[in-house]
């Protein structure tokens, strides 16, 4: 009587099921690696949006806090404003001035018109776009503190929320981000070098 191995039989589904669950995609550390791709660049492109630049630049950076520029720069702007000869400003640029001059308190308002007063000194006329009216008084050059060089949304929320701390707060913050993102593709790098090694061992 002759003995039938059934060892040859049962091995070829094995080893179609083990090339099956190696050619399989590991969905999600493809997922985790492109999350941290889009975080890493996110996170350094608002890095440089709001402290490289800014700091280059020698700007000056602003939240928007009521509705006058409305609807364009809606309350939690970040405003970038750079520093501009007060001769180079024109009708339709926007700019930032202290309320009072020498006072900290300041407003960002489109100028309407420029003139002079009645010394020959040069002034501009200001209006939010959101108001109805002309602001009461003219802008004199010692009270401007600069032109605006771009807006951000929504982003004023965040730099509100550290207050008078964010100048050293959001580098930080930024830093440890971008560390994150680092390391997050470091170790996807890794992870999918050791897999492409265990699939070799595996063959």
């Amino acid at each position: 009587m002759s003995v039938i191995s059934h060892s040859a039989i049962d091995l070829a589904p094995r080893n179609d099921a083990a090339a099956a669950e190696q050619g399989r995609p590991r969905v999600l550390p493809l997922v985790g690696q492109a999350l941290s791709y889009v975080l890493l660049l996110t996170v350094a492109m608002a890095a440089l949006a709001m402290i490289v630049i800014p700091l280059a630049t020698g700007s000056q950076t602003y939240s928007v806090l009521t509705s006058s520029m409305a609807p364009k720069y809606a309350p939690g702007t970040f405003l970038v404003v750079k520093p501009t000869p007060f001769e180079a400003l024109r009708v339709g640029d926007v700019i930032t001035y202290q309320i009072e001059s020498g006072m900290p308190g300041v407003i960002s308002h489109r100028i309407i018109s420029i003139g002079a007063s009645q010394s020959g000194e040069r002034e501009v006329r200001t209006q939010g776009d959101n108001n109805s009216l002309p602001d009461p008084n003219p802008v004199l050059g010692v009270q401007v503190k600069g032109k605006l060089f771009y807006a951000i949304p929504v982003v004023g929320f965040i730099a509100n929320s550290v207050g008078q701390e964010r100048e050293s707060i959001i580098p930080i913050l930024a830093a440890a981000f971008i560390g994150f993102g680092a390391l997050s593709m470091v170790r996807g790098a890794l992870e999918k070098k050791r897999s492409g090694r265990n699939s070799r061992h595996s063959q």
